[in-house]
């Protein structure tokens, strides 16, 4: 079998972007981070191309992921010309997270490349020693291997001896090459506090819990506060503690960091440019509304499960047709992030759009900050399509869960005001 002249590119993604970080942002960590997959691809190529003076048949993206499920960045990825993704588990244990089947999904490829003669250079983008047999094969198999190393911050060595020993060629991806594609995100320092959250996240999420909530909670923390009082001074005065006037005092919520849909399902959440509703349904009903346990009756709705306005709303999947299901499928995969709050706008873009009757958005629009049941299930199950899921029980984060349902409130809000 005669040895095709083009080259062929193995990226750890784990290596590559991990070095990066600690050469831009100090630390490992890939949250510290931001990457251009398109530049990063693009300059992978052509800097191939030009080392090994060969055409490139393929850059195969190695990479870990929960559950091998594919996160936005691989999903995005993998409908780029001559890439390729595969990926290991992505495990966390004592605290870290871990890749596993990388490094022998890696060793796998580069053998078969070698043995079925499919080009004549191979670049290897790694540090890692374990790719040692795997080099050596190649190039008894008459493979020209070229080994890549992301430039070490401070003088450190962040690649095996044993593999840059055993290399043919060898480069490094220095900090100018890396900044083309990837760079530090500014956190404005150790100490400043997080930024707060978008408007629309913050509305929903200062929302009052229901009044016997705060009764239970208020009674909670008297009888806390009488039970911590701090004993009296030496002058007999007790003391007080401090507080700042100028910072305002939020209503204690028993504990709770933030209200759940359970909570918010009796509440009219005040919102910027809505007069508030009037009450919809009469005293002594039950409004039956969905909760990450299922239903849950509160006082104040209809006798029919679901409140009459919000039943008769259609959802996404009845309005759409099978080709744009499948338009949307290819939107999805090319041009939408997966970032939370980009996924609940599209999905309200898309329905609004398909609506027969634009009554539908007036109708919805009241019922802020509660999204029906039906259209929040279908919701959060296009959202998971993203990898927005906590894999350790199949939910989605609390807080992404909320940002999804800003989004697509936002969205409801633009058209609102248009037709408005």
């Amino acid at each position: 079998m005669e040895r095709v002249d083009r080259c062929v590119v193995l990226v750890d993604a784990g290596y590559l972007l991990g070095a990066a970080a600690s050469l831009l942002a100090g630390e490992p960590a890939r949250s510290r981070i931001t990457v251009d997959h398109s530049a990063l691809i693009q300059g992978l190529r052509e800097r191939a191309e030009a080392d090994t003076e060969q055409p490139l048949l393929r850059i195969y993206w190695f990479d870990g992921a929960p559950d091998r499920v594919p996160q936005p960045e691989h999903r995005r990825l993998r409908v780029m010309p001559r890439v390729t993704v595969r990926l290991g588990a992505l495990t966390r244990s004592d605290g870290r997270w871990a890749q596993k089947g990388v490094d022998a999904a890696m060793h796998a490829e580069l053998t078969e490349l070698a043995r079925n003669r499919a080009c004549s250079d191979v670049v290897l983008v790694t540090g890692d020693g374990d790719l040692l047999p795997g080099l050596m094969s190649a190039k008894e198999h008459g493979v020209a291997v070229h080994l890549w190393a992301v430039q070490a911050a401070d003088g450190d060595y962040n690649q095996s001896e044993d593999l840059v020993a055993e290399a043919d060629e060898r480069r490094v991806l220095d900090r100018a090459w890396i900044t083309k594609a990837v760079r530090a995100k500014d956190l404005g320092g150790v100490c400043t506090p997080s930024p707060a959250p978008r408007p629309e996240i913050a509305a929903i999420l200062s929302a009052p819990l229901p009044e016997s909530a705060l009764a239970a909670s208020a009674e909670r923390a008297a009888q806390a506060q009488t039970q911590t009082a701090a004993p009296a001074g030496r002058n007999g005065s007790t003391a007080q503690p401090t507080t700042h006037e100028s910072e305002p005092h939020p209503a204690p919520t028993g504990g709770k960091g933030v209200p759940t849909p359970k909570d918010l399902a009796s509440l009219r959440a005040p919102h910027p440019d809505r007069q508030p509703a009037p009450p919809q349904h009469p005293g002594g009903a039950t409004l039956r509304w969905s909760s990450d346990k299922g239903w849950v009756e509160r006082p104040g709705g209809g006798t029919s499960g679901e409140p009459p306005e919000t039943a008769s709303l259609p959802t996404l999947a009845q309005l759409t047709s099978a080709e744009q299901r499948w338009a949307d499928r290819e939107e999805d995969i090319t041009t939408v992030g997966g970032d939370p709050f980009e996924v609940g706008q599209v999905f309200a873009r898309r329905w609004m759009e398909r609506l027969p009757e634009t009554t539908h958005v007036q109708k919805l629009s009241v019922m802020y900050p509660r999204v029906p049941h039906r259209i929040d299930g279908e919701l959060l199950r296009y959202a998971a399509r993203f990898g927005l899921l906590a894999h350790k029980d199949d939910q989605i984060d609390e807080h992404d869960r909320y940002a999804i349902r800003a989004g697509f409130w936002r969205e409801i809000d633009v058209r609102a005001a248009q037709e408005g």
